[in-house]
């Protein structure tokens, strides 16, 4: 699994501190000025806080079509109910995994009163072809996420994709779903270990920094940045903060669909008609 090009960072992002749903406070590390960029990618939202007048009112109902939303919970409660009849917790360290397809209406509130929330939700786009299948969700429960520890001691977690030979939870056949998403939780000991990921060169692929610092080849990537990489080498070198302090990024690649982005809202398309289309549907209850 050696890296002998590792790729260098493009270009660092800083997140904008936004609002969603019904108030709830985030940042958005993937804008939409990104989205031809990163490709297949459309979005990411960080949401982190421990005053509940940041979270507590949710995500009241709302429709998506044509698109995956993946939801990844580092601490915290949030209850999915949706349209298809699909319900789930999606609780510390679990990840909920929701194809919008050809449409639904879905709600995301927190259980909890109190305490901190933090995750992540990214945004996944489907290919033409697949935007108007039949939605589907999955819950991930923490223990179900493979798991393994490098030997310099990098704890990670495949959510997708696979990495060293270990196959994520969602795993998934690059016929079936072209886009070939990777997605690891790197969780890195004080000490500066080094974590090395081989990736296709067209593969698109950012780090995202959450807990310390972490480095790509010359460049450092503080708590709450995002690096582009360069599609330039056979995959990423990383290596964790050096001395006493731990830190925590995402990596997340995929394979670019190279088609047309049509976006109004929570709508995702290929054209104009299709957009009015969707919210045609949504304003005559055939997303229900």
């Amino acid at each position: 699994m050696s890296v002998t090009s590792p790729r260098a960072v493009e270009r660092l992002i800083t997140g904008q501190p936004t609002t969603d749903g019904a108030g709830v406070k985030l940042t958005r590390v993937l804008t939409h000025d990104l989205q031809r960029r990163l490709d297949p990618f459309l979005m990411l939202d960080n949401f982190a806080s421990d005053d509940p007048d940041d979270y507590i009112a949710g995500f009241p109902d709302h429709p998506h079509r044509g698109f995956e939303t993946v939801t990844y919970m580092i601490a915290g409660r949030m209850r999915h109910r949706d349209s298809a009849g699909h319900e789930g917790l999606l609780q510390n360290g679990g990840v909920q995994w929701m194809t919008a397809g050809r449409g639904l209406i879905h709600s995301e509130l927190p259980e909890q009163q109190e305490g901190v929330m933090e995750g992540f939700q990214l945004w996944l786009n489907l290919p033409g072809r697949d935007k108007m299948c039949t939605p589907w969700y999955r819950d991930i429960q923490s223990a179900e996420i493979p798991e393994f520890t490098t030997p310099e001691g990098v704890k990670v977690r495949v959510i997708a994709g696979s990495s060293h030979d270990v196959a994520g939870a969602m795993a998934r056949p690059a016929d079936a779903y072209p886009t070939e998403a990777l997605y690891l939780d790197l969780q890195f000991p004080p000490g500066g270990a080094r974590f090395q990921q081989p990736l296709p060169a067209q593969h698109n692929a950012f780090v995202y920094t959450y807990r310390g610092s972490v480095q790509v080849g010359e460049t450092a990537v503080p708590r709450l940045r995002m690096a582009i990489l360069e599609n330039q080498g056979d995959g990423v070198a990383l290596q964790g903060q050096p001395g006493d302090a731990p830190a925590r990024a995402l990596l997340i690649a995929g394979r670019p669909l190279q088609e047309p982005i049509a976006q109004y809202g929570p709508f995702v398309m290929n054209t104009r008609e299709e957009l009015m289309t969707a919210v045609e549907d949504f304003q005559n209850g055939r997303l229900a």
